[in-house]
């Protein structure tokens, strides 16, 4: 299903912005490509992406254990490693990529398909 996100102009290149579409809690970022979604909630422990850090023009880093996730694809590239111990918590909860929809902008619209 496809839903009308917000205003591209409300997401400045380089930045994110957490939202809904429909009943799915997502973040959307302004990367120098383009935009793009990812679910809202990192899957090792469930902490806000909203509030991560977008490193590299490609990567969001969740602000709780510091896993890192492309952007683009979802896929871990460095999953929960701080703070240290937290390591023993990966043994239960292993890598799992985060779920990504496509983003299209379509008269200055933003639009998400899920």
């Amino acid at each position: 299903m496809r839903y009308e996100l917000c205003a591209s102009q409300e997401i400045p290149e380089g930045q994110s912005k957490a939202m809904k579409a429909g009943e799915t809690k997502l973040v959307v970022y302004h990367l120098s490509d383009g935009f793009y979604a990812t679910q809202a909630r990192c899957p090792h422990v469930f902490a806000s992406l909203g509030k991560g850090k977008i490193l590299k023009d490609k990567c969001v880093q969740c602000p709780l254990h510091r896993a890192e996730f492309d952007i683009r694809t979802g896929e871990v590239v460095k999953w929960a490693n701080f703070p240290p111990g937290v390591q023993m918590l990966n043994v239960v909860r292993g890598e799992k990529p985060l779920d990504t929809w496509p983003v299209s902008e379509e008269n200055g619209q933003l639009y998400v398909e899920i």
